[in-house]
């Protein structure tokens, strides 16, 4: 029987795996999976304890027309009820605790501002049609504030698209563009978030977790502390890997690669390079561009210039960073307050900017508990800010310079508290940051050919998956983008007749359109 080697276990590899068992009849002690970390899951991590603190680098969002994310899930069982789906552990989180955001955007003076208008000028409106009309050809190498005036991006639609996608100015034009259209059908219910659906718990305790198990319960083998080096590649016109190098354990090892098995390679991570810190201590930036994602893909890049361009999305650094940071406490008073100030029950808020914060400050009040083993008396929050090289407007330093106190208190010096309340949410939480230099790179200025197709041309056994392979009008920055592109893979290598379901298109849809564009003019 043939063999599915998959580098990396982020949600790419994993969905890669029950997808061959699934869709391709592959049996689970085929399929090897190798992880270089000592933990899977990848980019969708979560961890600690009431002790220590809780951590989570990031949160995903998903919506209804994530088809290739819900087909998938449908099929591994909840960890809370397995006569239920993950899926349908989803849509039922979703009907009990929708958002219902009433505090999306807070200004300078600690006020909500009311940000049921986008806010646009007529030139905004006519710039934002624009855009998304454009050919991507014609916005390769081209910045969003290539396609914008200044004043769209004081915005009350820029300053809710941004951090709710975690876009910048400087990011790519194609991507926004694709956002656009990917998300149309969101406009309505933007400043509520109500179109966004969120699982029970973070993702990797709701999706990673439950999908592990399964594919272990299968016979999957996931060999962590692996770090694959190079893949030899066959001589010819044709692109056919023939053996897998590794590292485990200071050894390298090669093991062949025969013409029938596969090889999936999650090239790039966005979270490489992530470094936390602590109530006390900052988060250092790390730049030694150590990750083996980054290295292998740049490997087999040297060897062939069809497999895409790394260095378009590893080398700008500046670019594609930003901090943010897990708050845990044992004290109810910031969600009480919270509450009051927010006019929504906690889990139910969604995001909350602070438009005018140097940093552009976010955070949320999830769903408790947010952590499956987390307990009652226990609450966890999160937040994240897209400049962390500013100076604070309270605390006159960098973000990624900060402590977790310190940012803490540039946080509640943007909401309108007594310092004895402010005092007592210093001193009784624990707040670890963590700073992440490629967590945006996939945003960055690009052109056609720069990422790599799923199944390169004349690739017999090779294909890439994650957020640095191409699929046409997806967006990047979702689970489903990994999803999709596992599927493919999966799909084209084996030539089966199903395949993914087809990107929706709201775009092409007239009641879509014309909601949008009532949007765009509301007042």
């Amino acid at each position: 029987m043939p063999k599915a080697y998959l580098v990396g276990s982020g949600i790419a590899s994993l969905s890669a795996a029950a997808f061959l068992i699934r869709e391709g009849n592959f049996t689970g002690p085929d399929i090897m999976i190798l992880e270089e970390q000592g933990r899977d899951g990848g980019s969708l991590d979560a961890a600690g304890s009431p002790e220590t603190g809780y951590t989570m680098r990031g949160g995903r969002m998903f919506e209804i027309h994530f088809e290739c994310t819900y087909d998938l899930l449908a099929s591994i069982p909840s960890l809370d009820d397995p006569s239920k789906s993950v899926t349908a552990d989803t849509f039922a989180f979703h009907e009990d605790f929708a958002w219902d955001d009433h505090a999306r955007l807070v200004d300078a003076t600690g006020k909500v501002v009311a940000a049921h208008s986008m806010g646009f000028t007529e030139r905004d409106r006519l710039e934002l049609i624009k855009c998304s009309a454009t050919p991507e050809s014609r916005l390769d190498g081209k910045r969003i504030t290539d396609c914008f005036s200044e004043g769209f991006f004081t915005t009350n639609f820029w300053w809710m698209w941004c951090t709710t996608f975690a876009f910048e100015p400087w990011h790519s034009a194609i991507e926004f563009r694709r956002y656009l259209n990917r998300f149309i059908h969101l406009f309505k219910t933007f400043d509520s978030m109500s179109g966004i659906y969120r699982t029970r718990f973070n993702q990797y305790d709701s999706i990673v977790r439950p999908l592990v198990k399964w594919l272990t319960d299968q016979g999957v083998t996931i060999q962590l502390d692996t770090r694959v080096t190079d893949l030899a590649l066959a001589d010819g016109d044709g692109l056919a890997v023939t053996a897998l190098t590794w590292v485990r354990n200071g050894e390298a090892e090669t093991l062949p690669v025969s013409g029938d098995d596969l090889v999936m390679v999650t090239n790039g991570s966005m979270t490489a390079g992530s470094t936390l810190g602590s109530t006390d201590s900052a988060a250092p930036l790390d730049t030694s561009d150590s990750s083996g994602a980054w290295q292998l893909w740049q490997s087999l890049a040297d060897k062939r210039p069809d497999l895409g361009n790394p260095r378009v999305f590893n080398s700008s650094i500046a670019e594609s960073t930003w901090a943010s940071f897990t708050v845990t406490t044992k004290d109810p008073t910031f969600f009480e307050l919270m509450e009051k100030f927010s006019g929504s029950e906690a889990g139910k808020g969604g995001l909350i900017t602070f438009k005018d914060s140097s940093w552009l400050l976010t955070i949320v009040l999830n769903h408790q508990p947010h952590f499956r083993d987390q307990p009652e008396d226990t609450y966890v929050w999160w937040g994240y800010a897209l400049f962390p090289d500013n100076s604070g407007d309270h605390v006159t330093k960098p973000m990624r310079e900060c402590t977790g106190r310190e940012i803490l208190d540039e946080v509640l010096h943007h909401l309108p508290f007594d310092a004895d309340a402010t005092t007592v949410m210093l001193d009784r939480s624990t707040v670890i940051p963590a700073l992440m230099p490629y967590i945006t790179s996939q945003f960055l200025v690009r052109k056609a050919g720069d990422r790599p197709q799923v199944v390169p041309e004349g690739s017999t056994n090779l294909a890439f998956i994650g957020q640095y392979a191409e699929v046409p009008d997806d967006v990047v920055f979702t689970v489903e983008y990994s999803v999709r592109t596992a599927w493919t893979a999966v799909a084209q290598l084996l030539d089966l007749d199903r395949q993914p379901p087809p990107v929706y298109q709201g775009r092409h849809d007239p009641k879509v359109l014309v909601e949008a564009l009532a949007t765009m003019h509301r007042r």
